[in-house]
């Protein structure tokens, strides 16, 4: 039986991502990175074996040490500034890429939330209620 693949994209096409099979962990994260790489209260992450991951166009890279001091490293398209995927020193052997560029209703919902003290007070979880 064939896995599923989703595919994610920059704004532009130019730089994307194919995923085989099911994401390892969708996540939620409220750290201070986070919330300025995406201009957001919080980033929408997916996590996949690298191995199951096969990207297609180019990239420019940044290094940012992280609020728990370890270095990931972001991946973004030269021509749009979208951070496609990136690796976390944490998690070696894993991708992972903002849920939001697979434009895809039917992702799959966060299970882990990471930070959720520094969460801002206007956000709630889906099982919080309003």
């Amino acid at each position: 039986m064939t896995e599923k693949s989703r595919e994610a994209r920059c704004n532009c096409g130019q730089l994307s991502a194919i995923c085989a099979g099911p994401p390892q962990r969708v996540s939620v994260c409220h750290c201070n990175a986070c919330k300025r790489r995406t201009g957001s209260a919080f980033a929408w992450n997916a996590t996949w074996d690298e191995a199951k991951v096969t990207i297609s166009g180019n990239s420019s890279s940044f290094e940012r040490t992280t609020d728990t001091n370890r270095t990931n490293r972001y991946h973004f398209c030269p021509e749009c500034g979208s951070v496609a995927y990136y690796f976390v020193e944490m998690r070696p052997g894993t991708i992972s890429i903002p849920a939001g560029l697979f434009a895809d209703e039917t992702f799959p919902s966060p299970t882990v939330e990471v930070f959720g003290e520094r969460r801002v007070k206007w956000c709630t979880r889906g099982d919080e209620g309003t």
